[in-house]
């Protein structure tokens, strides 16, 4: 297929062209680099650099089979110190992009949503059929660009997919996690791993968890790039289906970190802060919906891979 991904010079994004690549598609990569790399972008897809809203129309009018898209910006913290940028990077673009979904007859979109979109859940591991109330911007943009996707599917016959995780780790070949300003917990403890942080926060152990710690979900970027795929070849048109990807057990704050010790060899100081205002204790998708409708499967259903994959890359690339 002919596909176009926004976004694609980013983490996800880079590692999803990579495998779409490697499985024979012609793919050309959208990215405004704004947090993306030229150098992520795999070889043997054409790149454009652009913003999604701007600069979509003018490259689907060549015909394309499909589209994913990543590109959005996905940080909590900002999305409530600056809202607009969310609204409008978020929802504004990928609005922009739909139109020009619609206008060039592309067939088929697979979204890079969030589990954000499901807020502080009553139930874990959550399922698709859980309220959605998300507690910051981010991921009310997220689940508003949802609802756009579902009346155009709806409208204009669009064969979608959305999928919603929480964190995503490791690394596939040469495309790993590159961020300037890193929120993520592998990323950060591995850092402390390369001796360029002190030590790791622990915010609050007097959790109502096995360990006292927040426990929460990690796919392997390799598994999420192909769901993507599967995505792709199951979208229905005039439909908008939605899934979860997740681990269903999840992983704790204290595992994560201990499973860096392993891998690195490294002691990892690790000190305690209080609790942060809105961490929930458990945050878990199911992938059951997923794995029914389209044969999913994780490869690497441990958190030790994920973080093997991610201490080769950043010591091959030096961003740890």
């Amino acid at each position: 297929m002919k596909l176009l991904v926004t976004g694609g010079a980013g983490y996800i994004g880079s590692v999803c062209s990579a495998h779409l690549v490697e499985h024979g598609h012609d793919v050309t990569v959208l990215d405004d680099l704004s947090t993306g790399h030229r150098d992520a972008v795999p070889d043997g897809a054409a790149f454009v650099e652009g913003d999604v809203g701007e600069a979509a129309g003018d490259v689907l009018a060549t015909g394309f089979d499909g589209v994913l898209h990543f590109a959005a910006r996905s940080l909590v913290g900002e999305s409530v110190e600056r809202p607009e940028r969310y609204w409008s990077g978020n929802v504004v673009a990928s609005l922009r992009l739909l139109e020009a979904v619609r206008a060039h007859g592309t067939p088929r979109l697979v979204f890079s949503s969030t589990a954000a979109t499901y807020g502080e859940p009553e139930q874990v591991p959550i399922r698709e059929d859980a309220p959605a109330r998300p507690t910051n911007p981010y991921g009310a943009s997220k689940l508003a660009i949802d609802h756009a996707i579902t009346s155009y599917a709806h409208a204009h016959g669009l064969a979608a997919v959305s999928l919603r995780y929480f964190n995503v780790g490791g690394a596939h070949g040469r495309f790993g996690e590159r961020h300037g300003t890193e929120t993520h917990l592998i990323p950060i403890v591995l850092q402390v791993a390369a001796g360029q942080r002190e030590s790791v926060q622990v915010f609050g152990d007097d959790w109502p968890t096995p360990d006292g710690t927040c426990i929460r979900d990690y796919v392997h970027v390799d598994d999420l790039a192909a769901a993507h795929l599967l995505a792709l070849d199951h979208a229905e048109p005039g439909s908008h289906a939605i899934y979860n990807l997740g681990s269903g057990t999840g992983f704790s704050v204290r595992e994560v970190i201990e499973a860096c010790r392993e891998v690195t060899g490294h002691p990892i100081p690790a000190v305690t802060a209080p609790r942060r205002g809105g961490d929930p204790a458990v945050l878990v998708a199911s992938s059951e919906a997923m794995s029914a409708a389209t044969g999913w499967q994780r490869a690497h259903t441990g958190v030790h891979s994920i973080v093997a994959d991610a201490w080769r890359f950043a010591q091959e690339h030096g961003s740890a």
